[in-house]
């Protein structure tokens, strides 16, 4: 029986699996999980490289989202091989049936030169910022990095785009981009939460700005306004990982979708007519494009914006967080997306209904036979969209 700390240490170790620094770098490069369980401070001066960082305390409840295969290798290691020890007793009564220490631990891994990097750290303001993602397991500080790395494009900055953009900062997301040509309006005050009557007259992405940097100083902020044209939209798309399509018009979320097909850019499309909403990712291929489910356009009057045919108040936020929702969790990479699903909201009756969307073999922009090039389609200034074989 183990009668001081150092009995316990040499009993532990001698009951768990023990591996060298060579024996640890060949499992790294096959791609075999490492977990550090130091604390804070010490990972801030430096971690192995491709290493996923748990605290100890947390390592019990974390562990299965790095390591879900208990039978698979899984390497522990803390500063010099005694903390991870005990680490991995804790796993083993888990049923990690192959979790291995590193003996001499980081330190000895970096005196023998092995690869190891200093990882970006957060200041103390964002730690309080973002404490309740890093208490998340499918989050983290690791997810938290990949929000803050993310550029988000917001094509419009009216009942969409404004809630969405407000939590999007709010998470954390690193880059925000604007695009809208139209001004603040009073009777945008219903419903576009991220302006305030105080900034109408005021371009919409300049009043957007304000409410992000209001929100998260965090966040970099470009502003474009401008419409978007078959002249621009790939060169500004060009920049951004996601782009979110907030716009009213069947023109704008053509010209959106043929870009994001052309771009492989995915496309976190939502719509909104009186008290009913829809939201979709559109992603080939994994999915469908737009065109897939609309081949053609509607008449104009068949399908009226809202300042045509009205629409309930709180319906752009309901709709406009399920977009948000969708931006996060594939910039993150978890979940299942809403690729190749509709889900569409009756507020009147408080009802969800999904369906399922299928891709077209022979859509035009996603199908067999693509378009590729946005100077094949004909852009028309009534709303229309016609490829251009077709109207030969």
């Amino acid at each position: 029986m183990a009668t001081n700390y150092r009995d316990l240490l040499d009993k532990t170790r001698s009951e768990i699996v023990n591996i060298d620094n060579d024996q640890a770098e060949r499992l790294r490069r096959e791609g075999v999980p490492f977990i550090d369980v130091r604390e804070q401070d010490e990972v801030e001066q430096g971690m192995i490289d491709g290493a996923t960082y748990i605290p100890r305390s947390f390592l019990e409840s974390r562990i299965e989202n790095v390591a879900p295969d208990k039978d698979a290798p899984v390497v522990v290691y803390c500063a010099g091989g005694a903390r991870s020890a005990f680490a991995i007793k804790a796993l083993e009564a888990l049923g990690y049936s192959n979790a291995l220490n590193l003996s001499g631990g980081f330190n000895s891994w970096k005196i023998s030169d092995l690869p190891w990097r200093v990882p970006q750290s957060f200041t103390p303001e964002q730690r309080r910022r973002y404490s309740r993602h890093f208490l998340l397991p499918e989050v983290g500080e690791a997810g938290q990095r990949k929000l803050l790395d993310t550029k988000v494009l917001m094509i419009g900055a009216g009942g969409l785009g404004s809630p969405a953009t407000l939590y999007l900062a709010a998470a954390g997301i690193g880059t925000i981009g604007l695009v809208d040509d139209d001004l603040v309006d009073d009777s945008n005050m219903q419903r576009q939460v991220a302006h305030t009557t105080d900034r109408i007259g005021m371009p919409k992405v300049e009043s957007a700005r304000i409410a992000i940097e209001s929100i998260n100083p965090d966040v970099v902020v470009n502003t474009y306004q401008t419409r978007l044209s078959k002249e621009n939209v790939l060169d500004i798309f060009a920049g951004y990982d996601i782009i979110f399509d907030g716009t009213d018009n069947f023109a704008s979320r053509y010209l959106i979708n043929d870009a994001c097909v052309l771009l492989d850019k995915p496309n976190i499309h939502g719509s909104i007519f009186r008290f009913e909403g829809q939201a979709t990712v559109f992603h080939p291929p994994a999915g469908p494009c737009y065109r897939c489910l609309f081949p053609d356009p509607p008449p104009p009057e068949l399908a009226p914006n809202c300042a045509e045919a009205g629409v309930l108040g709180v319906l752009p936020g309901t709709i406009g967080l399920i977009q948000a929702t969708e931006t996060i969790k594939i910039a993150l990479g978890i979940g299942e997306s809403l690729v190749g699903r509709l889900l569409a909201y009756d507020a009147l009756y408080q009802e969800f209904r999904e369906l399922k969307l299928d891709r077209d073999p022979a859509c035009p922009m996603c199908g067999d036979n693509r378009i590729t090039s946005l100077d094949d389609i004909e852009y028309t200034d009534v709303g229309c969209l016609i490829p251009a074989f077709a109207a030969d």
